[in-house]
């Protein structure tokens, strides 16, 4: 038996071991995994970002502009340290506001016009007579989906029944989506839980 499969084994049981209760042999594998975690992402950001980006420009080029985010980084370290917490304010706002700038026309994009195109295309092929029962049936359902959820999270509608009525509409259409996303987490919760068991059964203990 490989070394790396015995590892393996031995922290998949261990994680399992909660399955019973909180005991030494979990956080042992917890604490494992945290630690591996961070190194992992220390060196990435070593050898990926700070040594390509920041040291070889700095030093080996001599490029001087790269004293900007280095000096950046520093105060950032700074909220490490109550008292001169308050150095590190005007960098959090610089990369607040330009996460912000650069994620609200992503999501605008991604979450609101291609839903729309993606609401609205279909019905570019019902005149063409390329659309078959079936899809205008699917086009017409997601449409009347996207407007009545739409509507219900519309606050400040008017308080009357057509609209109620509506908005209920919109609700059902959610409890369905949150059925479906529940039911595909499980689902693949129990792939993962299949993968470790036949890892178990097959690699560690050849059974099967």
């Amino acid at each position: 038996m490989e070394v790396g499969t015995l590892v393996a084994a031995i922290a998949t049981l261990a994680i399992f071991s909660f399955l019973y209760r909180d005991n030494p042999f979990y956080r042992l594998a917890e604490h494992i995994l945290i630690g591996l975690s961070v190194g992992f992402t220390l060196v990435l950001l070593w050898t990926s970002v700070l040594t390509p980006k920041m040291f070889i420009p700095l030093f080996s080029k001599g490029n001087l502009w790269t004293l900007i985010p280095f000096c950046m980084s520093i105060l950032m370290l700074m909220r490490l340290r109550g008292a001169w917490s308050k150095f590190s304010k005007p960098v959090m706002a610089l990369i607040i506001g330009a996460g912000a700038g650069l994620s609200i026309p992503a999501r605008l994009d991604a979450r609101i016009l291609k839903q729309l195109a993606a609401t609205i295309d279909p019905f570019s092929a019902m005149g063409l007579g390329q659309l078959s029962g079936v899809e205008l049936f699917n086009a017409i359902l997601g449409l009347i989906a996207v407007i009545t959820v739409m509507v219900y999270f519309f606050y400040t509608r008017p308080d009357n029944k057509p609209v109620r009525a509506i908005s209920q509409t919109g609700i059902y259409f959610l409890m369905i989506f949150f059925g479906a996303t529940f039911g595909y987490t499980v689902t693949s919760r129990l792939t993962l839980l299949i993968g470790r068991m036949e890892f178990l059964l097959s690699d560690f203990l050849h059974i099967i």
